[in-house]
């Protein structure tokens, strides 16, 4: 099952956790400092969202799809490339309290998007420091834009 993912950085964590579990009626599926995700079923949606700065407006962090496996993650690679798009991938990245793997585009408004899979969440690997929030590339990735393939990200996969 394949679902697009939204990721925002916003203010009121607390506040915005709030909202959307009573706007997709679910809770968030993983909570951390600073950060929270909900896996709605419907419409399939993979909501993120990322603290702050007190005071700022809500904005686009970036976009993305989430699926099950490697082998589509390098097919949606190859499609991308194929099809004439700057790519950078990232493999066994720690992304999000969890190791994935992915490739990064952008729109002609340089908005980033993602194509990801999951491979272990942290939970699963005994949450180490390798694993956390602070590695997502989403608020790296939005100011950059890839010049050519594996290239521009200005993420690491660390």
């Amino acid at each position: 099952m394949s679902r697009v993912q939204l990721a925002l950085h916003v203010a009121d964590l607390e506040g915005s956790v709030e909202f959307y579990s009573k706007l997709f009626g679910v809770e968030p599926s993983k909570r951390r400092p600073g950060y929270a995700n909900f896996a709605v079923a419907e419409p399939p949606l993979k909501l993120v969202l990322i603290e702050g700065e007190a005071g700022q407006e809500t904005r686009l962090d970036h976009l993305g799809i989430e699926v099950d496996s490697t082998e589509q993650v390098t097919a949606a690679t190859n499609r991308l490339k194929e099809a004439g798009l700057a790519t950078f991938e990232e493999n066994d990245t720690s992304c999000c309290y969890a190791l994935q793997d992915k490739v990064w585009v952008h729109g002609p408004g340089k908005e980033p998007w993602e194509v990801y899979v999951v491979k272990a969440d942290a939970d699963q690997l005994g949450a180490n420091e390798a694993l956390n929030g602070d590695a997502c590339c989403g608020s790296q990735s939005a100011t950059a834009e890839p010049a050519e393939p594996a290239s521009g990200c200005g993420c690491g996969s660390g």
